[in-house]
């Protein structure tokens, strides 16, 4: 158990010393979000107080803000409010998403849409978007907006590519990485290049942050997606399951069915045809996940994202935040919360 503890620090500080080192910046996009979601409209208003108080860590808007300050970037407030932007961006999308899922719960309160119902939510969401747009014309960067719209319109499209093949378990695995990188990484990539944009610095910075983001994000959805079949978690605290129990096809599934037996095969295909999955039936997966070692098989492949995130730093000169930038490649990987 000290083991474990001990890793769980060591994971954690990552992500601490990553939120230290832009602390007093990151007070003033709480603020900016806040002061941006006003709304005249007492539902809106409620609504997104609400979304406010559930938290988050807002690692995008860290990131944007990290990437400005190892760019050298000190004048202004438009990492300030491009880093709060990029959160908007990630928070519409979470709303789509539990109306997409049938979401109940998040960050262990009740969602939006399981409060006020679908409609709400989607409208909250676009709300939120809206936002976002007057933000991106505000800075008045022609690059920054095309980024961001066009992000914007990524992860929309890893959404439908995601609905496509819902439910398919003999998705291919290059399928897979084409969904969580329009749907998680594209949002990465831009929170990092943000910062070398704003900061005017050259192409092979830019190029370097946003491949950065990328292997970052991917790096990130493939442990989110490992963490819910990981039972040694429960040492942790953390909740498994979720996304069996929404029959969710992500990768532990994926090659747990390409390494499985003929009949398993078909008893995971039954499994996620049903339209519900009961505690016994994620057990007997969670065995057959332990038998063929997929855990391990998803830290190997997320690994390989890691270090390609972490070599495109090597244009950066070592500093505070180059270290935090490469110590958070283990906390996207490690992570239990």
């Amino acid at each position: 158990m000290g083991t474990v503890v001990q890793l769980k620090n060591r994971i954690n500080n990552s992500y601490l010393e990553l939120k230290n080192s832009v602390d007093e910046k990151l007070i003033l996009v709480e603020e900016k979000i806040r002061t941006k979601l006003l709304s005249k409209v007492e539902l809106v208003d409620e609504m997104t107080k609400y979304h406010l108080r559930t938290g988050g860590k807002r690692l995008r808007a860290l990131l944007t803000l990290i990437s400005a300050k190892i760019c050298g970037y000190t004048k202004g407030s438009r990492d300030i409010n491009l880093a709060a932007c990029v959160e908007l961006i990630h928070a519409a999308t979470l709303m789509h998403d539990d109306v997409i899922d049938n979401g109940e719960t998040r960050r262990g309160k009740k969602t939006l849409n399981h409060i006020w119902g679908n409609k709400s939510s989607i409208l909250v969401g676009d709300y939120l978007l809206s936002r976002c747009f007057e933000m991106m014309v505000e800075d008045g960067n022609n690059e920054v907006l095309k980024l961001l719209s066009s992000t914007s319109a990524e992860i929309s499209q890893g959404e439908v590519l995601q609905l496509q093949y819902e439910n398919e378990i003999d998705m291919l695995e290059e399928t897979y990485l084409k969904i969580i990188s329009a749907k998680t990484a594209s949002l990465f990539a831009a929170a990092t290049k943000v910062g070398s944009i704003i900061a005017n610095k050259e192409n092979k910075i830019k190029d370097a942050l946003e491949f950065y983001g990328k292997n970052l994000g991917l790096t990130f959805q493939i442990a989110d997606d490992t963490l819910d079949y990981n039972s040694e978690l429960k040492l942790f605290g953390k909740d498994i399951g979720n996304d069996f129990y929404e029959g969710k096809i992500t990768l532990p599934i994926i090659l747990l069915y390409q390494k499985s037996k003929n009949d398993e095969k078909k008893k995971l295909k039954d499994l996620f045809k049903k339209k519900e999955r009961s505690e016994e039936e994620f057990k007997i997966v969670l065995a057959m996940i332990k038998k063929y070692s997929i855990i391990f098989e998803c830290h190997k492949k997320a690994e390989h994202f890691i270090n390609l995130a972490s070599n495109s730093l090597s244009v950066f000169d070592f500093t505070k935040e180059k270290e935090i930038l490469q110590s958070l490649t283990s906390f996207s990987l490690e992570r239990n919360f």
